[in-house]
Parts: structure tokens; sequence; C-alpha cells
């Protein structure tokens, strides 16, 4: 092989390393999700089993050595239960795993 195939095929492997770690990434911040999802309803369970059954499963839209479809999977799920984590913080419900409301100093001296 000559010198310029050994350097695509070295930047073709960080790329798809790059991508690889992408993934992973937000796979891990998609599970950390999973403690609220009780309180998220049934489109929050949906986005999150969704998400995760789509980048675990064999088949895919684009071929496994490119990550690109699994990341926008995973991008869209952690961006719509977010949107859903902030729409029942502003109604004024609390989530699963996290205290009632914000621990504010007025609060404080109100309870004593």
């Amino acid at each position: 092989m000559s010198r310029q195939s050994w350097v695509l095929v070295v930047i073709a492997g960080i790329l798809a390393l790059a991508t690889l770690v992408g993934a992973v990434v937000l796979a891990v911040r998609v599970v950390r999700t999973r403690r609220l999802l009780t309180g998220l309803g049934a489109g929050g369970k949906v986005a999150f089993y969704g998400a995760l059954i789509y980048t675990i499963f064999p088949v895919d839209i684009l071929p496994d050595p490119i990550y690109l479809d699994d990341m926008g999977v995973l991008a869209g799920a952690l961006i719509y239960l977010t949107r859903l984590v902030h729409k029942r913080r502003a109604a004024g419900r609390s989530l699963p795993g996290q205290p009632d409301g914000p621990s504010t100093p007025e609060r404080t001296r109100s309870v004593r």
C-alpha cells in the first residue's frame, strides 16, 4: 500500500473511533435519564426504549461501522426526554428521584 492509502485508512479509523465514542456517550446520557421515566409517561418510555433498541439492534439504516444514525436517534431521544422533563418542571410537578422543588433560603425560613 502506498503512503497515501495508509493515511486514508488511519483517518477513517480515527473518524470511526470518534463516532463510536460519541454514540457511547449519548447512550450513557440516555440511560441516566431512566430514573425519570416513571414521571414522563408513555411517550418518554417509548422514546427511551426505542432509542436503545435501535442502537443495539444489528439492522440499521447505515452499516454499524458508521454510527451517525445511532447518534442521531440517541440525540433525538435525549432532546425529547429533556423537553418532557422541562415541561413537567414548568407544570410544577416533581419527578421521581428529585427533590420537590428548589431549595431556597426563603423556603427554608418559612418551614422553621
